[in-house]
């Protein structure tokens, strides 16, 4: 008996989609050291643990960890970062800024959050610098602030990080945002 081709052709089920790639270890080894970078400059400020910030200088003991940097602000925005200096809502700003960063990308987890945070707050730092000295465009804050960026487009916190248990809560489900 023949079979004609209609009969005999096979139905497959449609291929399950591969689960994504994990990245680089390279890019995960950026994100945890980067996240240091933030994470050790808020312990510093915080304790004046005699590195960038002298003992005498801690946040902890009523020193201003703002006040130093941005009222020696003389450049074109010079008036506006000297006015911030000192302030409470300026401090709280600046040192939750720096904690949350190097949270995030040290643990892996919230990394748009912090591409968003970070790089608004490395424009606001290289706008403070202005205008620059070494390089009339580029300097250490827009490199931070793109690689921000580019490890939360990666999703570096999905190796060596908390990013896949972080991404399978419902807060983070809903609002992917929070990824």
């Amino acid at each position: 008996m023949a079979t004609s081709a209609s009969t005999t052709a096979q139905t497959t089920a449609p291929a399950e989609p591969d689960p994504p790639a994990r990245p680089p270890r390279s890019v995960a080894a950026v994100r945890i050291v980067l996240g240091w970078v933030f994470l050790w400059a808020f312990l510093d400020k915080t304790f004046g643990l005699g590195y960038g910030t002298p003992a005498d200088q801690a946040w902890i003991d009523g020193a201003s960890p703002t006040a130093g940097f941005l009222a020696s602000r003389d450049g074109t925005f010079g008036e506006l970062f000297r006015a911030m200096a000192g302030h409470a809502w300026s401090e709280w700003l600046f040192m939750g800024g720096m904690a949350g960063l190097g949270i995030a990308l040290t643990l892996g987890i919230g990394l748009r959050l912090a591409a968003i945070g970070g790089t608004v707050l490395m424009a606001t730092m290289w706008m403070s610098m202005l205008p620059l000295v070494s390089n009339p465009i580029v300097d250490i804050h827009v490199f931070y602030a793109l690689a921000m960026i580019a490890l939360a487009a990666l999703n570096a916190g999905d190796r060596w990080g908390l990013g896949p248990r972080w991404q399978s809560l419902g807060m983070v489900r809903r609002l992917p945002i929070l990824r």
